[in-house]
């Protein structure tokens, strides 16, 4: 276990890690503080994909603001994400993705997860409100997937960034989460916001399309998902 402040960052084609935690300890007072560019355990901007294609499979990453960020193209395949306490009146969002041009391929896929509370904020959901994301980029692109969906989301689903900005041009999706916290009939009414209704909308975004995983997860010797099993 590594635990420091900014400690790990991954710059090269090709890194792969498995049974490893990179931890950061900086804790919700110190606000942004990156674990790692690959990374797991942490509170705001835990886990920064940077850039280029990335899978992320069996890992569990923890955070509170936007603590899963960045303009890389990614697929998270059974993680547990788990939302911990940050500070008094802070507002919990799992994602920030970061695509700044319509015609970039980037984005993140969520599937087969598991969203939670962590065990900190478990006495905390009725006054600390957790969201699935913000558009921190005028194109942010983030979709959720066959999810486990607690109650630690709330009904709403996703927050504004700052008032409307980007909420015309971002796109969020849903497909086939279930859990107490995937309830559709509150979620935003934003025009970027869509819950796909077949798994033609959805496959766009599974492994083998997305990142095109089929090319070259296998090298990698990583258990993988190509499909979304519908």
């Amino acid at each position: 276990m590594f635990a420091n402040k900014n400690l790990v960052a991954v710059n090269g084609r090709g890194f792969s890690a498995r049974d490893i935690t990179f931890q950061n300890t900086a804790g919700p007072e110190k606000h942004q503080a990156v674990a790692l560019r690959c990374a797991m355990k942490g509170y705001q901007d835990t886990l920064y994909t940077h850039i280029m294609r990335q899978f992320y499979r069996e890992c569990t990453i923890t955070g509170t603001v936007d603590f899963i960020f960045g303009d890389g193209t990614v697929v998270f395949q059974n993680c547990q994400i788990l939302v911990k306490k940050g500070l008094p009146d802070q507002k919990n969002t799992i994602t920030a993705q970061g695509r700044k041009e319509a015609d970039q391929p980037s984005g993140f896929s969520i599937q087969f997860s598991n969203i939670s509370a962590d065990a900190d904020l478990v006495p905390y959901l009725n006054t600390t409100h957790t969201y699935l994301g913000r558009p921190w980029k005028q194109y942010s692109r983030t979709v959720f997937m066959r999810n486990n969906l607690s109650d630690v989301v709330r009904p709403e689903g996703w927050l504004e960034w700052n008032t409307t900005f980007a909420l015309d041009t971002l796109f969020y999706g849903e497909f086939l989460n279930y859990g107490p916290g995937s309830g559709l009939s509150s979620r935003v009414k934003w025009p970027g916001y869509h819950v796909f209704n077949n798994s033609d909308q959805a496959n766009n975004f599974n492994v083998s399309q997305f990142i095109e995983g089929n090319l070259w997860l296998p090298s990698t010797g990583v258990t993988f998902t190509a499909g979304l099993g519908v």
